[in-house]
């Protein structure tokens, strides 16, 4: 027995071995782990900062002419598209709770009156307005309820709020009437939210379908028919207005640093996959997440790395980033999807092209 046959340069071969063994397995998954590749910045159109609370929702009229932002000290500011000029305020909530989500009424509504803007406020008041005259059409309070979520049928006969209650609530839009309550709980056959929920989602071609999603894990499939969750979707953690659908695919914005992304088949509800955000630094949290209108791209943004992607839905591969100071709490295409207005928590509500 020769003691340098189990030894070389001072190290037992059995040592050395483990050693080669963990550099491999390094090796691997850092090549398992998607590259960091410096992404191209978004062409900013125009950019209010310095507002006077923070901007947490926004939205494009329909004809993409106009551009709201709803702000944490309940105003709403209207602002000319394609110039950023501002044309209107609302006051949304006297005690200065924030502006929570806004849908512009579809212009397919069968009504006279255009430019009609329903918001959304965490005092629970749910508000029509006519955004030329700045008059308060309509109001309708939630008690005990603070309103995340609200969505338009693409007809514009019905809409529905959602939020602190855990409660889907649809109702008609001539009566303004509630109509529906969708929800789990006692005598209750079908599954139901159990915690806050923060994103609804009619389907843009299916009249009876609602997607609600929120705090417990879940996305619900609603049928309208039944008042009941048919399907469910298990995992996405969503706190924001991050759930959309396009097709045959749902699209998901989870806060949390990993699998933030994701798409599912909304025939099935399994995952179709997670679009990789690969970043060497912080991990974005999401809170925003939606399909362009043309169906070809898919913008999310969110906090901890305080930033905003646009993404190929084709491909997955990033296309441009927008880099804030703090986080993006909303966003949204124009209906001809050759825009995006973000809303941040910097105070600031921008528009940027879509492509670099």
């Amino acid at each position: 027995y020769d003691d340098n046959d189990s030894l070389e340069d001072g190290e037992p071969d059995g040592a050395k071995m483990d050693h080669m063994l963990a550099d491999e397995r390094a090796s691997s998954a850092a090549a398992s782990r998607p590259a960091f590749v410096p992404i191209k910045p978004l062409l900013q159109s125009w950019t209010h900062t310095g507002l006077e609370a923070e901007v947490f929702c926004v939205r494009f009229s329909a004809d993409s002419t106009l551009v709201a932002a709803g702000l944490g000290n309940g105003r709403v500011k209207i602002y000319q598209s394609q110039t950023g000029r501002h044309s209107y305020t609302l006051v949304t909530s006297e005690s200065g709770l924030p502006a929570t989500c806004m849908r512009f009424r579809p212009s397919s509504a069968s009504t006279k009156t255009r430019n009609v803007l329903l918001t959304a406020n965490a005092d629970g008041c749910l508000q029509h307005w006519h955004i030329t005259s700045g008059k308060c059409l309509h109001t309708i309070v939630e008690p005990d309820n603070q309103i995340f979520a609200i969505d338009y049928k693409a007809d514009g006969t019905k809409f529905a709020t959602a939020g602190k209650d855990y409660t889907v609530r649809i109702y008609d839009e001539a009566t303004k009437s509630k109509v529906a309550d969708l929800s789990s709980g006692f005598g209750k056959k079908n599954a139901g939210h159990s915690n806050r929920v923060f994103s609804l989602r009619f389907h843009p071609t299916d009249e009876n379908v609602l997607l609600s999603a929120g705090w417990d894990n879940t996305i619900q499939m609603w049928d309208l028919r039944t008042e009941g969750s048919v399907r469910s979707i298990y995992g996405p953690f969503i706190a924001g207005d991050s759930v959309d659908i396009s097709g045959n695919e749902v699209v998901s914005g989870s806060y949390r640093a990993t699998d933030q992304l994701q798409l599912w088949d909304y025939r099935t509800g399994d995952l179709i996959s997670t679009v990789p955000w690969a970043d060497e630094r912080e991990p974005c949290m999401l809170y925003a997440a939606q399909f362009s209108r043309s169906g070809t791209l898919i913008a999310a943004g969110g906090a901890g790395a305080n930033e905003v992607r646009v993404f190929s839905r084709s491909t997955s591969e990033p296309l441009g980033v927008v880099k804030l100071a703090k986080g993006a709490y909303g966003i949204d295409f124009s209906y001809d999807s050759k825009m995006l207005a973000i809303a941040a928590g910097d105070s600031s509500v921008r528009v940027v092209a879509t492509t670099p």
